[in-house]
């Protein structure tokens, strides 16, 4: 009886040990990756952000957990690609506009004006994920720029506006001589009419134009704008625009991480960053349009973007990628593979999709 009491009192003993090991591993197997954003804490952006980081959690379980790190906390905006590569972060989230001078191809996965080819962000993203975008995607971070980046989209935004103004605009012509905000490409594009840009990170857009260095700009949708106090300094918004009919930022995270990772981690980031698109390309109509309505509130008033200047951005966006296609063969790849994507997809939804208008304008209708 002595005997089978002390087995017993070896056994739970033995349990104890183990189930103690067992806590120990699982607590040491938490895992947390520090991701410095690009884009002012009071933006949507940077609540999407926070989404992402949540749902990462919550499906991990807790094991694994993504610190976000607001702007400028570990290094300035502009430098998070290099600080992710060199690994004093684990990631960032940031946009590959910013990396243009690096490789113009970086405008490609923007994605670039006109879509390109007419895409919207929906198509876009289709072609990321079931054109085969993904893959030039990291090419274009391995082997092109030569850095351990392991990139995804994170954030989908719809069509950007053209911009605000202190004075109306009625043509391209009258952007000549404009002292406007712009990032990447698109600061090439209105170059074409005559438009000066300054590239500055959007926590410093307002400033910029109190001190008068600027005298319009864009960053984000109506919503994100006004966020950061657009509406204080400038009181003419025009939109849509061609220069961006899609914005998709970017999670990149240093490639040895991204490798270390358990493979079921892996699949969890993946998972929360496509939830995270889909969720901020359907939520920032809400705040834009809630937006809109504020705005005008503060003496903002709201215009449609003339044709001629919608025309002339895409004409002047097909020069920029003609000359640069001649002489950097990466960029005519993506190019071309983003054409082939296109070239199924927008005329069948030209031709399937009902014209949005129909419904808008039939329950909807403007006032003349």
């Amino acid at each position: 009886m002595s005997s089978l009491r002390g087995m017993v009192a070896v056994g739970a003993f033995a349990f104890g040990v183990l189930a103690a090991a067992v806590s120990g591993a699982q607590a040491q197997a938490t895992k947390t990756l520090r991701i410095q954003s690009s884009f002012p804490p009071t933006s949507f952006i940077a609540e999407n952000q926070k989404y992402f980081a949540d749902r990462v959690a919550a499906m991990s379980g807790g094991k694994l957990k993504i610190e976000m790190l607001p702007v400028g906390s570990v290094v300035p905006a502009f430098e998070v690609l290099d600080a992710v590569n060199a690994g004093v972060i684990d990631g960032g989230h940031t946009a590959i506009a910013y990396w243009l001078g690096r490789n113009r191809a970086a405008t490609l996965f923007g994605p670039a004006p006109g879509g390109p080819f007419g895409m919207d962000v929906i198509d876009y993203l289709g072609w990321i994920n079931d054109g085969g975008g993904q893959k030039f995607y990291e090419e274009f971070y391995k082997d092109v720029l030569k850095r351990d980046i392991h990139p995804m989209p994170l954030t989908a935004l719809p069509n950007q506006p053209l911009g605000w103004f202190k004075e109306p605009i009625k043509s391209w012509a009258d952007l000549k001589g404009k002292k406007c905000r712009h990032a990447g490409i698109t600061a090439e594009v209105f170059g074409a009419a005559g438009v000066a840009a300054v590239n500055v990170p959007g926590g410093e857009i307002v400033p910029s134009a109190e001190r008068g260095v600027i005298e319009c700009g864009e960053f984000s949708g109506i919503g994100e704008d006004t966020k950061i106090g657009f509406a204080t300094v400038w009181k003419h918004f025009y939109a849509p625009s061609m220069h961006e009919p899609a914005t998709v930022l970017e999670l990149i995270i240093k490639g040895r991480v991204w490798n270390s990772l358990a493979p079921e981690h892996r699949e969890i980031i993946r998972s929360a960053a496509m939830d995270a698109n889909i969720r901020s390309s359907f939520t920032i109509n809400r705040t834009n349009a809630e937006a809109m309505a504020a705005a005008k509130a503060q003496g903002v008033t709201v215009h449609k973007t003339p044709d001629d200047i919608l025309i002339k951005t895409l004409e002047a966006w097909d020069v920029i990628a003609k000359k640069e296609a001649e002489v950097n063969p990466f960029f005519k790849k993506v190019y071309e593979s983003q054409r082939e994507y296109a070239s199924k997809v927008v005329p069948s939804r030209r031709f399937n999709d009902v014209p949005y208008s129909i419904g808008a304008n039939y329950y909807w209708p403007e006032n003349k």
